[in-house]
């Protein structure tokens, strides 16, 4: 397990988010955006847009991983966010995701959300599964094709749901 710190993102660390998320964005297999996504649009959605975003710093100050945490819905149902996660190549595999997950579910708890939710986790992507399994997150929904995998084409997308009414047990670094 890598060791490190998470901590709020600041401007100055873009290069290096934009730096992971890049390759990933632009592999297409993950998130819905769109490959080509500008360095500026995705800086918007990353950034600018969510209530909250992280990074996490390892003991040699790289940055190894992100999220962002913002309500899923406006209004009447602002008590249950959302978030965007995204780790390193190099890192993954090294419990900086798993981490980074712990580290949302005591945040959002902590900003008063009631619930977590993922509204578009690729059934193709085993590892984010995995996790958000292991957390107790619970599969809600299945959304039939709903996402088009550059590869594997028409694949399923999963919902993934988490009441944040429980303690979370593990203990979270700051």
């Amino acid at each position: 397990m890598l060791e490190g710190i998470i901590r709020p993102a600041i401007a100055a660390d873009w290069p290096a988010i934009w730096a992971i998320l890049e390759p990933i964005f632009r592999a297409g297999e993950t998130y819905p955006y769109p490959p080509d996504i500008s360095e500026t649009e995705a800086q918007t959605v990353w950034m600018t847009v969510p209530t909250q975003t992280f990074v996490f710093e390892s003991d040699d100050r790289q940055i190894l991983g992100t999220y962002y945490l913002k309500p899923n819905q406006p209004g009447l149902g602002s008590h249950v966010c959302n978030c965007g996660f995204a780790v390193a190549a190099a890192a993954r595999g090294q419990g900086v995701g798993k981490t980074l997950g712990l580290h949302a579910l005591q945040v959002a708890s902590s900003f008063g959300f009631r619930a977590m939710q993922f509204n578009l986790v690729v059934a193709t992507n085993t590892p984010s599964i995995q996790l958000w399994q292991q957390l107790g997150f619970t599969t809600i929904g299945r959304l039939p094709q709903a996402f088009r995998h550059p590869q594997q084409g028409w694949v399923d997308a999963l919902v993934f749901y988490k009441l944040l009414e429980e303690p979370v047990e593990a203990a979270i670094p700051d």
